[in-house]
């Protein structure tokens, strides 16, 4: 599993000297991340460098660069820890409480007037409350990112990261919900136990089958949006960057062969929003017969790897397996998305030397493109559910904010998040009853 390693190397303020670490390693055969210098004094810079490490690779790296003679090896950082230091979320007020009569009105007496008058009109409470811009990021832990089923408290700073991605890029409080639970029936009546106090639902890393009949379940007994991210905010910018692809390769989307590799969570919602879009061929492999039967129920066709890998003229893959696609097995004017994180099933770049006219990885086809508007469009619609309308016309905002030969936008850039908010909303608002 590549997971980035931070390290700090010191260096003398003389030409070469940076150049000379970075060949040792390039010679380790190690990607380069990020290089950032802290700081230059006596002669000296200290350097704080992110390199793409697998956790068996082998660690004498370090030793090499403290050999050369003008660099010496200071040791690793802890500049991702220190960053999680006190956690990446924290509840303020929005207004200021500044005196007795601000007081006074927020917390008794006052606010018993507010809660009267939610008790006779419940609707109230979207305007005089946080509800309609507040969403329960819920999780048992069973599927967390490419590590598995680590538990709840495990899968903790990862729900404190989509919470602090609404936050920032949509200004929707995001609130992390464990629940040691793995029952269907059980996460259900426990989630539908605190549904009132969230204007919408966002289930994350629930492992498959399972959470497959936990949303459906709940999407029926609640009458407010709930969205397994894993399933539909990935399929949500798969599309938007198959769009792209196809719109570059000047080939019909619709009329092209896909191949879905990998059939949980991801791989199923991929294949359900296809379809919903209109491809007509889905070809699908999994090990486990009772998602190829999950695929053939939505329409596609089973088969083997190696036939997918011939047969499809757009690849994706969402299995977790790192390498498992390989660089022969790849035809010339592919599309390959490879979208297993950490690893993909083969990197971009590999894919494209044997000959992909298209490839990208889990990194830049990532889903936090997708759910901070898809979750502030629904809020700001009133909609009960998210609808398939919904997630056709964001991951079409996505892909027309694409740059060039991007297949996707930066998703840092503000203007998708707002994009993606008005299309959701328009969608909900076209059709309010779906």
């Amino acid at each position: 599993m590549k997971i980035p390693e931070v390290i700090l190397v010191e260096t003398v303020h003389q030409p070469g000297s940076l150049a000379r670490v970075l060949q040792v390693i390039a010679d380790a055969g190690l990607a380069l991340e990020q290089l950032t210098a802290l700081n230059r004094q006596g002669g000296k810079t200290l350097w704080e460098i992110t390199l793409e490490m697998d956790e068996e690779a082998d660690r004498s790296l370090y030793e090499r660069i403290a050999q050369l003679p003008t660099a010496r090896f200071v040791g690793k950082s802890d500049r991702v820890f220190t960053r999680h230091r006190g956690g990446k979320i924290r509840v303020v007020s929005s207004l200021p409480i500044n005196s007795r009569e601000v007081l006074r009105d927020l917390y008794t007496p006052g606010v018993a007037r507010v809660c009267l008058a939610i008790e006779k009109d419940p609707q109230a409470a979207r305007e005089y409350t946080a509800l309609a811009h507040t969403v329960a990021i819920v999780t048992n832990g069973t599927a967390i990112l490419g590590l598995g089923d680590i538990g709840p408290l495990a899968g903790l700073p990862v729900m404190e990261g989509k919470a602090a991605l609404f936050a920032e890029l949509a200004g929707i409080n995001g609130v992390p919900i464990l629940i040691a639970e793995k029952a269907p029936e059980r996460v259900v009546e426990i989630v539908s136990g605190i549904a009132s106090s969230f204007g919408a639902i966002q289930l994350e890393d629930f492992g498959a089958p399972e959470c497959f009949a936990i949303e459906e379940m709940l999407r029926a007994r609640l009458a407010k949006p709930v969205l397994h991210d894993d399933q539909h905010g990935t399929a949500v910018v798969t599309l938007a960057a198959l769009i792209n692809a196809a719109r570059l390769s000047g080939v019909d989307l619709c009329a092209s062969t896909v191949g879905q590799i990998g059939l949980g969570a991801a791989g199923t919602g991929i294949v359900r929003l296809l379809r919903a879009y209109g491809i007509k061929r889905i070809l699908g492999t999994d090990r486990n017969p009772r998602a190829v039967e999950r695929l053939e129920a939505l329409g596609g066709e089973g088969t083997t790897l190696r036939s997918l890998l011939e047969h499809a003229d757009i690849v994706i893959a969402t299995t977790g397996v790192k390498g498992l696609i390989k660089p022969e097995w790849v035809r010339r004017g592919q599309v390959i998305l490879a979208l297993s994180n950490p690893d993909p099933e083969i990197e971009p770049l590999v894919a494209r030397a044997a000959g992909a006219a298209f490839a990208a990885d889990g990194k830049g086809i990532n889903n936090v493109l997708a759910f901070p508007g898809l979750f502030k469009g629904v809020l700001e619609s009133g909609a009960p559910r998210f609808s398939d309308a919904m997630l056709k016309a964001a991951a079409a905002a996505i892909a027309s904010l694409a740059r060039g030969d991007e297949l996707v936008p930066d998703p840092l850039d503000r203007e998708v998040h707002v994009a993606v908010t008005a299309a959701v909303r328009a969608a909900a608002e076209a059709a309010p009853d779906s």
